[in-house]
């Protein structure tokens, strides 16, 4: 069953009401989406950040005059510049001022250490970066060329909530490197053109499976996302966006900075997650859309001390990385009214391909295919396209689909097929679509478990996990079996209040929720579960640990 975006003969049931099929994706560069708003609004706050207001010709004065010093520091059209700070204004200054440089944005995570950081600074063949004074130390020591130094506690004064320790940090600069407010001193730089084809973007795949690879990502294929991320929900100029996704990651680069930016909207911006901080905000700030994680939200409702009124002035929140279990949406929807909104797409597509309808959302669930991206799920050998409800890989085409990898031909090839007369990304996932035309993940095509030759997928056992109600966070994974050459292993945190559940009492629980071959033959019980840099648990970690 192929899915199409814009396709008007696909069933109207579940298109949101009064949303167009397909949307024109701006040909102009994501600079200008900045220099449009400012025009706009130039005494608006654009972002909130810890008390600091930042206002939209603040943001882009700040923009013109890092992009003046990067070109005289010989920075042009087409050359990589590292971002490598966390959450924060700076964040949004320096991309926007690589961009008026005409160059290209590589946004790294900052948990990195220096021996890491070499690999992407010779792959990308990176010379100059704009780095965080905590992460300075780390660029030296990987062999940066040039760093321009942010302090990102700079101008924050009475943060109505706890601000992070680093904030205190100085802005210190060695040798040919420069601190931040040196930079900016300088005389603003004017705009080099590019067009929506040129290179705008190169994060990199978390290379689980090898070398991470950088992904080629253009003015075009990022404006995709951004245009579709506010037009989905019908944002305005006056809703409030909490930021607590990283802006290195694709998620919350496109849903919650460049969409704020696109639309004329405000960015409360969180550094690093919190959920006490992030309620204070919600509730104080008046946030209205909230991009996510399911553990975010698992972690949200964890906390003893929530109440509705705390989330009262959301109106819509969204997410992906990992499918929210349907208990916690449930959970999350008795609590607030709000009905989550779950979404599906990858660092190779910018973000979003599907995402739920607003107005008809179903709960652990991909969603839709978004404006302009066909979808389908194939057999993974023969490449055809399997019935509704049968598992396949999921394959995508759309306009925010990434360009290729970065200097890998053969894996480009291999990221895609041809399939109609027109090009597919293969995602590695597999999936399934409804007869609504509803995609709905199975799991990735990796991490399947053969259990004496029954396929299990960890992703279905921890989803029915969640609904115990001693399970506040659950893991499956694989483990070496002599008999059945795998078995399947669970990792539970349990819930506060059920710290005496236990093996048994998971297990028999299991065995009346699902088939037998699927109930977790062991049952390990931690503190809590390892997470990425963007929050989703790290099963990989986890799987080698105990192999």
């Amino acid at each position: 069953m192929t899915v199409t975006a814009g396709d008007p003969s696909q069933p109207a049931t579940y298109w949101p009401r009064g949303l167009s099929r397909s949307v024109a994706v701006p040909r102009t560069s994501l600079h200008h989406n900045l220099e449009v708003s400012a025009a706009r609004y130039p005494d608006k706050v654009a972002q909130w950040f810890y008390g600091r207001e930042v206002t939209y010709s603040e943001l882009l004065d700040e923009t013109a005059r890092l992009a003046g010093y990067l070109r005289r520091h010989g920075v042009g059209r087409g050359d990589r510049v590292l971002v490598w700070l966390q959450n924060s204004p700076q964040f949004a200054v320096a991309c926007h001022a690589v961009w008026r440089a005409g160059a290209v944005v590589v946004p790294l995570s900052p948990m990195l250490l220096p021996q890491e950081l070499q690999f992407f600074l010779h792959d990308a063949g990176i010379r100059v970066g704009v780095v965080g004074a905590e992460l300075y130390p780390k660029a030296r020591a990987a062999g940066l060329s040039h760093a321009v130094v942010a302090s990102l506690g700079a101008g924050v004064t009475n943060s109505p909530v706890p601000v992070p320790e680093f904030f205190a940090l100085p802005e210190t600069a060695e040798g040919t490197d420069v601190t931040w407010t040196q930079a900016l001193a300088g005389e603003p730089g004017g705009v080099v053109p590019v067009t929506s084809s040129d290179l705008a973007l190169l994060p990199y795949t978390s290379g689980t499976t090898g070398r991470p690879k950088g992904v080629m990502h253009t003015h075009g294929s990022v404006q995709a996302n951004v245009m579709s991320a506010g037009a989905w929900v019908a944002a305005t100029n006056e809703d409030v966006l909490l930021a607590t996704l990283p802006f290195f990651h694709v998620t919350g680069f496109v849903n919650s900075l460049l969409a704020a930016i696109f639309g004329g909207s405000q960015c409360v911006i969180m550094t690093r997650w919190d959920r006490a901080v992030a309620t204070t905000l919600i509730r104080e700030r008046r946030c209205t859309l909230w991009t996510n994680t399911a553990t975010m939200v698992v972690d949200l409702l964890a906390n003893p001390d929530l109440r509705a009124q705390d989330l009262a002035s959301l109106r819509d929140v969204t997410g992906g990385g990992a499918s929210l279990p349907e208990a916690v949406g449930r959970r999350f929807e008795e609590l607030t009214g709000i009905r989550f909104i779950e979404g599906y797409g990858l660092t190779e597509t910018m973000a979003q391909t599907h995402t739920n309808p607003a107005d008809r959302p179903k709960l652990q669930c991909l969603g839709i295919p978004t404006f302009n991206t066909l979808a389908r799920v194939v057999d993974v050998e023969t490449l055809e396209e399997v019935a509704p409800g049968e598992v396949g890989e999921i394959v995508v085409s759309g306009p925010q689909v990434m360009a290729g990898y970065w200097n890998n031909d053969e894996a480009t090839r291999e990221a895609f097929v041809e399939l109609g007369g027109r090009r597919f990304f293969r995602t590695g996932d597999l999936g399934r679509v409804d007869e609504e035309g509803y995609f709905f993940f199975v799991d990735r095509l990796k991490r399947m478990i053969n259990a004496a030759g029954m396929k299990v997928w960890p992703a279905e056992v921890e989803a029915a996990l969640y609904r115990h109600p001693a399970v506040l966070e659950a893991c499956v994974i694989s483990v070496p079996d002599e008999r059945t050459g795998e078995r399947v292993r669970a990792l539970v945190v349990r819930r506060a209040g059920h710290e005496g559940a236990t093996e048994e009492d998971i297990t028999s629980w299991a065995r009346e929720q699902m088939a037998a071959y699927k109930v977790p033959r062991e049952v390990e019980f931690v503190e809590s579960l390892p997470k990425g840099p963007t929050g989703k648990v790290n099963w990989r970690a986890l799987q080698e640990q105990r192999r």
